[in-house]
């Protein structure tokens, strides 16, 4: 057999470098870096190496650097130069230009027995026990990522659902409700439970309503989309506007689609105007097809679940009509503590709980604002970096309105009772 030589990848190996991916295989397992990464990374100028033989590619190694770390993105052999040391061969060449590149700690991650295990040990790799890789992926065709783009899609930054500080009665009910049934789908079928498919969110405004739906589609890693009915109702007239949308939100595996203030366009529907008749009606038969096809959730909001028309919360439409109210003193203890602990300020979070009812997590966190900007000033004004204090907390507190009266608060308490569905 003829000698091998291990050489720098040059661009011209690439198609080489494909057609070994695909004829090294030993296992049946998917490879933790895809293709696509590794071409990326030796487009990228990252450290590749390959062996040739007789003018042909047997054998190739592809590396990516990240600061003080590299990974081994791939070892590649033909099937006839395996066992002969060609795969340990370039390790050690990649792991030299890896050294080189700066990294300190070089690591690999592939299926147990696939090609370059051997080499990996050889070389003096050591295995990790005791370690679990997790990954999640969101695949999206191309048509979706189209349908995606233009219905202005957005998605919800990781752990937003851990980072949801307080309001922690109204989070587990929408937990429990919405969200386990959608990220366990086969557990909940075993149960005979169907995963929610529109739900309807109510209670007084800035309770976090908004935050929750977004919230939800963090954690299941869902594309988030807001329908704006007065945006809508300028492109293309309402109700031919809201049937366009969900046609095209009906091509999408998963979405949460959310709709804020339904009541402009789910109000009770007045006979005399064909205008909020039509309306009303396209968005109980929009509502009606979307839930034909599973993995997709319609969140819809309101300040006034009273005002809806009867026709729209009906059983069938909503799985859940869901309250979120104004956080109660314990919730009101964890918002300040949240906030107190981003600035590292001092303060007792009992007293501002107690001082700060009927407040909503807006009223909150704009009074705990207007104490950061004064202090900050404070600092700049004297040259001294001043801290807030309790009675800087409990000053501004009285000096905020809350957003939830007790007139309010006594409506929202009824119409628990008379529109919940939990």
């Amino acid at each position: 057999m003829a000698v091998w030589h291990v050489r720098d990848f040059v661009s011209e190996d690439l198609e080489g470098v494909v057609r070994l991916d695909g004829e090294s295989r030993t296992t049946g397992e998917p490879a933790v870096f895809r293709l696509s990464e590794v071409v990326a990374a030796l487009q990228g100028r990252n450290p590749g190496v390959v062996a040739v033989a007789d003018g042909h590619l047997v054998g190739a190694a592809a590396g990516r650097v990240d600061g003080d770390r590299a990974w081994v993105l791939r070892v590649a052999l033909h099937p006839a130069w395996r066992n002969l040391g060609l795969g340990t061969a370039l390790l050690s060449a990649l792991e030299q230009r890896m050294r080189a590149a700066g990294a300190v700690l070089v690591a690999a991650l592939l299926p147990e027995d696939e090609t370059g295990s051997a080499a990996l040990v050889h070389s003096g790799f050591r295995g990790r026990r005791g370690l679990t890789y997790y990954e999640k992926v969101q695949s999206v065709t191309a048509e979706g990522s189209a349908v995606l783009a233009s219905l202005g899609a957005t998605v919800p930054p990781a752990g937003l659902w851990e980072r949801l500080a307080g309001m922690a009665e109204a989070k587990q009910l929408v937990e429990r409700r919405l969200v386990l049934p959608l990220a366990n789908p086969e557990a909940a079928d075993e149960h005979g439970v169907e995963p929610p498919q529109a739900v309807v969110l109510f209670g007084p405004p800035g309770t976090g309503k908004s935050t929750f739906a977004q919230a939800v589609a963090s954690r299941l890693g869902w594309p988030f989309v807001e329908l704006f009915p007065s945006r809508i109702a300028l492109e293309d007239g309402l109700a031919n506007g809201l049937g366009r949308r969900f046609e095209e939100i009906a091509q999408l595996d998963h979405v949460l689609v959310f709709i804020d203030e339904v009541e402009e366009v789910a109000g009770t529907r007045n006979l005399a105007d064909p205008v909020s008749v039509g309306v009303v009606n396209e968005l109980l038969k929009s509502i009606v097809r979307f839930r034909d096809r599973d993995g997709r959730l319609l969140v819809c909001a309101t300040n006034t679940v009273a005002a809806l028309d009867p026709a729209f919360l009906r059983h069938g439409r909503f799985d859940y009509v869901l309250p979120v109210g104004p956080p109660d003193h314990e919730a009101r203890t964890a918002l300040w503590a949240s906030y107190l602990a981003r600035t590292g300020a001092e303060a007792d979070t009992a007293l501002l709980a107690d001082a700060s009812e009927g407040f909503t997590p807006a009223d909150i966190k704009q009074a705990a604002r207007t104490v950061a900007q004064a202090v900050f000033e404070r600092t700049l004004d004297t040259g001294t970096r001043a801290h807030p204090t309790t009675e800087d907390f409990l000053r501004t507190i009285s000096r905020t309105r809350p957003t939830v009266t007790t007139e309010m608060a006594l409506e929202f308490a009824d119409h628990t009772i008379r529109y919940g569905r939990t």
